[in-house]
């Protein structure tokens, strides 16, 4: 099981990016899948899941109608779309899986919101 993010970057506030988990060894549409993020001195946080259907997704309170998590199942993919970003969603953002029961985890994509 291999998990590789990619898409971060440095965005100005207000601004739009998406973030990309490419899944291997699993296929991602028989598993729920998740987006966390950790910003330095902080401690790992939940942002978003989506079901292993897809038809269910959970955000954190903080992320609410602003970022969309989704999924594609043929390129065995995951996604979260960020919308209106603050300086406040400036963190190392990681892809999670717990897949043939154990957790992994990608190396995680760096985002920074910064003017």
């Amino acid at each position: 099981v291999q998990l590789v993010e990619s898409g971060g970057g440095l965005v100005q506030p207000g601004g739009s990016l998406s973030v990309s988990c490419a899944a291997s060894g699993f296929a991602v549409s028989r598993y729920a899948m998740s987006w966390y993020r950790q910003a330095p001195g902080k401690e790992r946080e939940l942002v978003a899941t989506i079901t292993s259907t897809g038809s269910s997704t959970n955000y954190a309170d903080s992320v609410k109608g602003r970022f969309t998590i989704s999924r594609d199942n043929v390129k065995n993919s995951m996604f979260l779309q960020m919308n209106s970003l603050k300086p406040e969603d400036t963190a190392l953002y990681y892809c999670n899986a717990f897949v043939y029961r154990r957790n992994y985890w990608g190396q995680g994509t760096q985002v920074t919101v910064s003017s």
